[in-house]
């Protein structure tokens, strides 16, 4: 990570009550009076990462990070009570209105990236322009790949994946996994998320990276992770079948910059240019010798240009 911008510490930072049940976690770094970018994270579960800071010049961007229901250091860890793509949309759209922002930027990856779409097709008059990553568009046969198709590319990660569960609960993988991650017992539900987030992380980069198979030995993190994902699998991501490539003319008038890298097994490359194809008004870099994370250099220098391009542009 050694072209991203220079660690910082937020300016500000605390918890928004959005309901009864959940507080979700904040922050703000950078120019307090620069332009507002708002950085969604992935998963859903994944939390806002302390390096998401880093892809913005601190000095032109007020840069905003929230972790979303039962994400992060959002409280309560986990929950998947009232966690729903629709209460997230409402959530950013609190946000904006608690920060007495107009119009921001909105930023996001993976998972991020359709929530990204979902909010800014809901509330396109607040969006100045988005950035996209390794595009996830929610449709079923997204969420199939995830779940098999990944065999094909990764079949040694995906072969400990499936029989992490005995073999008469295989057939219905996601429903299993599902009852273990939902399960009150920590050990059973915990085995079950270290199997769910090294699967994911082991398949995220083009070439083996240590520190991202193992960073799920947090196991809280890897629960938040795994029960969220899994729940919003469990519900189709709360969307309709293509519901953001349907409503593209929403966001129509609206400049967009989609990022994927080439090798990206997450997220394959063809949802990218999907979107590419029906949005005029955006640009899609393909990204070689890249995989699904941001970690990954390529990834971040090309998020990196694309924001210098969007200052430059300002």
């Amino acid at each position: 990570m050694l072209d991203l911008f220079p660690h910082i510490e937020p300016y500000e930072y605390g918890l928004l009550e959005v309901d009864n049940i959940h507080k979700i976690y904040w922050e703000k770094s950078g120019n307090k009076k620069g332009i507002p970018v708002l950085v969604l994270h992935g998963g859903p579960g994944a939390g806002g990462n302390i390096y998401l800071r880093r892809f913005f010049d601190p000095k032109y961007y007020n840069i905003i990070i929230f972790d979303q229901r039962g994400a992060g250091r959002s409280m309560p860890s986990a929950c998947i009570d009232n966690n729903t793509t629709q209460d997230l949309i409402l959530d950013i759209e609190k946000l904006r209105i608690f920060f007495k922002i107009n119009k921001w930027i909105v930023f996001g990856g993976s998972w991020g990236s359709s929530l990204s779409l979902a909010y800014s097709q809901e509330y396109p008059d607040n969006v100045l322009s988005i950035v996209l990553r390794g595009i996830f568009l929610c449709r079923k046969k997204e969420v199939a790949w995830f779940l098999h198709g990944i065999k094909n590319i990764f079949p040694e990660y995906w072969n400990r994946f499936n029989s992490f569960l005995p073999q008469e609960e295989r057939k219905e993988l996601l429903l299993s996994y599902y009852k273990r991650l939902i399960n009150t017992d920590p050990k059973i539900n915990g085995e079950a998320a270290v199997s769910w987030a090294r699967y994911e992380a082991n398949c995220s980069t083009l070439l083996p990276n240590a520190s991202v198979s193992e960073e799920f030995i947090n196991i809280q993190m890897a629960l938040s992770l795994a029960r969220l994902e899994a729940h919003y699998f469990m519900n189709n991501l709360f969307l309709e079948e293509g519901q953001l490539l349907n409503n593209i003319n929403n966001i129509i008038n609206i400049k967009g910059y989609i990022v994927q890298g080439r090798y990206d097994v997450i997220c394959p490359p063809e949802s990218a240019y999907d979107l590419a194809n029906v949005w005029p008004n955006s640009t899609l870099k393909i990204i070689e010798q890249a995989g699904h994370s941001s970690l990954e250099v390529p990834i971040q220098k090309a998020l990196l240009e694309t924001m210098n391009i969007i200052k430059k542009n300002s």
